[in-house]
Parts: C-alpha cells; structure tokens; sequence
C-alpha cells in the first residue's frame, strides 16, 4: 500500500507534464519541446531509481538552462510555458539588479528581410514586456533583432525553421 502512495504523485507529474507540452526547449533533437513538459529527468544509474524532478522555483537552474524561447510560424505570442520560464527570469533579475540581459529576436528563411527583422523585433519585445511584469528594470534589457541573419540552423524545413523562429537571452551585456 505504502508503494501506491508514492506512485500517485509521480503518475499525476507524468500526466501532466505529457498534457503540458509547449514550444520551449533548449535540447538539441531539432523540435520545440523535449516531451517532459517542465521536468528534468535524471538518467536511470542501473539501480532502477531514476526520477523526475519539477525545476519548481529553482531560479538559478532555469536563468542557467531555459534561455531560448522558441515561436510559432509568423507569431510573437509566448505560450504558457515560455510565461513560465520568463518569469522565473524575470524574478531572478528583480533578484539580482546588477544583472542585464540582451534579448535577441529572430526568424526564420521565410518572409522578406525587412519583415523577418520587424517579426524578431516584435519577438524580442514580447518577451521583454514579460520580463518587465515579473520583476525586471528596464534598464537590465535592451532588444535587437537579428531577423533571419544568425540561423540556429541552416538547414531547410520545418526542423530547421523551427529552432530558428526565436528569442535568445543573452546575460551580461
């Protein structure tokens, strides 16, 4: 009986986190979200004791992991998840005032010089307009946006376009 207690929670994490998948991830699998949904999963040792553990309010860990936040095709709305991970950015610069971060926006191959510019711009705003809510100065941000110019990936397809249609958060300036 003792097991199912410990069982309950840990499914109620697993079910969660499938049902919350996002558009961030910083993992190098070519797509949006790693599948855990908020969740580190620590690799099993051979001991079958292997585990998940929620980032939670661990600032240092997400300002250190969580710096790229990715954006649907021709969009500069953040999904809930990037909120998430924003806020825990924008508390640890409230945190920490010494702190300054460049905010990088970009896009990717598709759309006209001049529109990938303005789309990365409009990015970058969106995320700093988040920042600012949770607890960032002003003056800790400054925006630029890179259009299609700096590609996290050159190749071509939705794969590559994907990991390309974000917002980097640069610390120190």
């Amino acid at each position: 009986m003792n097991s199912w207690k410990l069982l309950i929670p840990v499914c109620a994490l697993v079910v969660t986190g499938c049902a919350n998948q996002g558009g961030t991830s910083t993992g190098t699998d070519g797509g949006m979200d790693d599948g855990t949904g908020g969740v580190q999963t620590w690799p099993d040792d051979g001991t079958g004791g292997g585990s998940a553990v929620p980032i939670g309010d661990d600032r240092a860990a997400v300002v250190m992991n969580e710096r790229v936040i990715y954006f649907e095709l021709d969009s500069s709305d953040v999904d809930d998840a990037s909120i998430e991970i924003l806020k825990q950015h924008g508390r640890y610069l409230a945190d920490n005032p010494a702190e300054s971060v460049r905010l990088e926006g970009h896009a990717d191959e598709r759309g006209s010089r001049e529109y990938n510019i303005g789309l990365g711009e409009r990015r970058a705003l969106s995320v700093r307009s988040i920042l600012l809510v949770h607890g960032a100065g002003e003056n800790q941000l400054t925006t630029v946006s890179y259009g299609e110019e700096r590609p996290a990936d050159t190749g071509s397809g939705e794969s590559a376009w994907s990991m390309n249609r974000r917002v980097e958060l640069v610390y120190g300036r």
